[in-house]
């Protein structure tokens, strides 16, 4: 499903794991919308994520989360 949205930008609605979660990906949390801005691995396939406010998120291998991905243009 794609829609535009942060100020026109054409994203994509997905759900991402610790596997296929990308920087740049848009998670709603508790009604916040946050931009990943780094992400590492951790042991057993987690990963923690920072955002640009600097707040951290970790993420077990099996947490499923919905995102807005913006597209890149080709």
């Amino acid at each position: 499903m794609s829609e535009r949205a942060f100020g026109g930008t054409l994203v994509s609605t997905i759900e991402v794991t610790a596997t296929t979660v990308q920087r740049g990906d848009i998670i709603q949390l508790g009604g916040q919308a946050c931009r990943v801005r780094d992400l590492f691995q951790l042991p057993q396939g987690a990963k923690q994520l920072i955002y640009e406010s600097g707040e951290l998120l970790t993420i077990h291998t099996r947490t499923r989360l919905v995102a807005a991905r913006p597209l890149r243009r080709r």
